[in-house]
């Protein structure tokens, strides 16, 4: 009887950890970002193009992200026309998932949204939104997906 019991305990544990999952250390920090980890999974490299930019975003090994952009007609083998180090990911409070990368330089913030697709939804996925200090829209523009 004793035999069967410690054989069933063994085998429940050996099937515990053959389906256990590890935990990202960012998600123990930030419980929202498993939650946007969940739902729409936060990619490490984004490129992206506006009608007059291409604009890539790669996540940093210090967690921070990385923007650079080139004018539309350029290839993303050339040297960007903007760099921009040091961005943040800000996760929406909404239940919708949208999330967005910020960026600031020399009294601007630029800022990429990431808006979680419906089916139906005539929103882009993406968008570039530039302000200035004082919170002035100055470009709002939608951008297609070269790479996710």
């Amino acid at each position: 009887m004793i035999k069967k019991i410690l054989l069933g305990t063994f085998c429940i544990s050996q099937f515990s950890l053959a389906y256990a999952n590890e935990i990202p250390v960012e998600s123990i920090h930030n419980p929202l970002i498993s939650y946007v980890n969940n739902f729409q999974k936060v990619p490490k490299t984004v490129i992206i193009k506006t009608k007059k930019l291409k604009i890539k975003i790669d996540k940093q090994e210090n967690g921070k992200y990385l923007y650079q952009s080139w004018s539309v007609n350029s290839k993303l083998t050339s040297k960007p026309s903007m760099i921009i180090k040091n961005g943040n990911l800000i996760l929406n409070d909404s239940t919708e998932g949208h999330y967005y990368y910020e960026f600031k330089k020399g009294g601007y913030v630029y800022q990429v949204w990431r808006y979680n697709q419906v089916t139906g939804d005539p929103i882009p996925p993406y968008a570039l939104i530039i302000n200035d200090t004082s919170g002035n829209q100055i470009s709002n523009e939608p951008c297609i997906i070269l790479k996710n």
